[in-house]
């Protein structure tokens, strides 16, 4: 259908929706008929794109089509939308960050693929929070106060980038979706990560745990994440004199495929075999260069000897000193075993076989070292 513009004819401002010319606007005949899009929001691609942030809205904007696919309402001072947003069943991009949050929303739609909610006031997020949202594949809750986050399994099988920086976990969260890429875990209070806790994560291969406060990681934590290659462990206050703990952690910093931005105990920026930092990583290079001003005196006296070791590590030099001081160590203790035998007496005691009580056949074999003047010295006695 073509509708022609004269100069008596009702203005009208036609869009193409499936082959069909749909009128957005119209005044016909003195009637108005509201527009599609809210009159405080800019809409743009056919409506179905919806921006109404920094706005002042304190509730939904009415007029919002329930066919929207992006809905932006950032910067706003939103406190509440429990159960607002389900109707809206094509949504797949939904921006509620630095509104005035206190939980997520309830009964969000299940048609999500990305969701931000990041500078709120969040504390928690239970397990109804995250339920049935399978489609969903970015979920950003950066810079809220979150303690605690909790996962239930398979709940989010789709989701591939979690952003969790600037919160206030102090252990990794368990049982994190399997299938996730990336994860920034960045400026919180991390003090652990417990064991088995990352074993799921096969695809994992961003891992951003910098400006934390570790001081040591458990043996292995890190060896399943089998596709990592970018992670970041600068600015945490490594307890680099602990020489057992660290040394470990810095074998395996050296030696994974991936690169490690942020040596710990600061041997220097990027460690780890894939060391050529790309153009989209230099800044985090940049930034581990050398160890903050907020830094221990013990650790800054302990790390030019790991420099040293970071160096061994390399060049596969540190290997070769363990096996060196291995065969050393047992070479020592062949040398003192034999030492021992000489000096310990050996006592050879046969067979007792007592016939009468009188008579018991007893043979010793004493076989003593003693020194040259005692035994001239028992000579003469018996003389």
């Amino acid at each position: 259908m073509f509708w022609s513009r004269k100069q008596n004819e009702p203005h009208i401002n036609l869009i193409s929706v499936g082959g069909f010319n749909v009128d957005l606007n119209l005044k016909l005949l003195g009637a108005s008929v509201l527009s599609i899009c809210p009159a405080v929001c800019h809409c743009s691609r056919g409506h179905r794109v919806v921006d109404c942030s920094s706005r002042g809205l304190t509730k939904l904007p009415p007029g919002l089509q329930h066919n929207i696919r992006f809905l932006n309402l950032s910067f706003n001072s939103l406190q509440s939308l429990d159960s607002q947003l389900s109707h809206y069943a094509h949504l797949r991009t939904l921006d509620l960050s630095y509104n005035r949050l206190q939980t997520l929303p309830s009964a969000l739609p299940r048609s999500l693929w990305d969701f931000r909610a990041t500078g709120n006031h969040l504390r928690s997020l239970d397990k109804n929070d995250t339920a049935y949202h399978w489609n969903l594949k970015v979920l950003d809750l950066s810079d809220n106060e979150l303690e605690r986050i909790v996962f239930i399994n398979n709940t989010l099988p789709g989701l591939q980038i979690l952003n969790l920086s600037y919160n206030r976990f102090w252990t990794v969260p368990t049982n994190m979706p399997h299938n996730l890429e990336t994860i920034d875990l960045s400026h919180n209070f991390l003090v652990q990560i417990l064991p088995g806790s990352l074993d799921r994560l096969s695809k994992l291969n961003r891992f951003f745990l910098h400006n934390n406060k570790f001081s040591w990681l458990h043996e292995g934590v890190f060896e399943k994440l089998s596709a990592l290659e970018i992670m970041s462990l600068g600015d945490n206050p490594w307890a680099c004199e602990e020489e057992e703990n660290m040394t470990k952690l810095l074998k395996w910093a050296e030696q994974t495929r991936a690169a490690i931005f942020g040596c710990p105990c600061y041997t220097k920026p990027v460690c780890g075999r894939s060391q050529l930092a790309t153009s989209n990583t230099d800044w985090l290079s940049n930034l581990f260069t050398e160890p903050p001003y907020w830094v221990s005196e013990r650790t800054v006296l302990a790390t030019p000897s790991y420099r040293a070791k970071s160096a061994m590590f390399e060049s596969g030099i540190f290997q070769d000193k363990i096996n060196d001081s291995m065969e050393a160590l047992e070479k020592q203790k062949k040398k003192q075993i034999q030492k021992n035998s000489k000096i310990l007496s050996t006592i050879r005691i046969a067979k007792v076989i007592p016939k009468r009580r009188s008579q018991v056949s007893m043979h010793f074999t004493i076989n003593t070292k003693l020194p040259k003047q005692k035994r001239n010295n028992n000579n003469k006695k018996k003389h």
